[in-house]
């Protein structure tokens, strides 16, 4: 069991590492399904713990791969580039217009709510990234008013 690829499904009801045992039972963590079934693994055997999530997902999950600052295209049939930065704690800002807003992972990708009511998603395209954005009034299922080029130019540490 040395390299134990543990893959959690649902029904999950409960993950648990116990950290009121004694040191011995402390690097431990025990499964616990809806039917009460219990499983405990060694910490040392456990070589990543994987969850499988449904198909629409929203908030924090899968939040590393976009934390950090954003090359993104103007758009719009306008030339130029500004930068969008998305911060650990949900903020965002950038250098164009309204620089504050909130983003949230939905779907597996970064949707960013600004304050003067544009919406951007940043989307894998393929091997690379896209910014969509949406003007005032129009919900990220509408069509996007247009889509250019995303390059994550700094990373944020997980």
């Amino acid at each position: 069991m040395r390299n134990l690829s543990l893959l959690v499904f649902m029904p999950l009801l409960a993950l648990a590492i116990m950290n009121s045992r004694p040191a011995s039972a402390q690097d431990s963590i025990v499964i616990v399904l809806k039917d009460g079934t219990q499983k405990t693994f060694a910490m040392a055997d456990v070589a990543r713990i994987e969850f499988n999530s449904p198909k629409k997902t929203v908030g924090t999950s899968g939040q590393g791969r976009f934390l950090g600052k954003w090359k993104v295209g103007v758009g719009g049939g306008a030339l130029g580039t500004f930068m969008i930065t998305l911060d650990r704690d949900g903020g965002a800002s950038k250098t164009l217009g309204s620089v504050h807003g909130k983003w949230v992972v939905v779907d597996g990708e970064a949707r960013i709510t600004w304050d003067d009511g544009w919406h951007d998603a940043i989307r894998r395209a393929g091997s690379k990234y896209e910014k969509a954005a949406y003007g005032p009034g129009k919900s990220f299922s509408d069509n996007p008013d247009n889509v250019t080029s995303a390059v994550r130019t700094e990373a944020s540490p997980i």
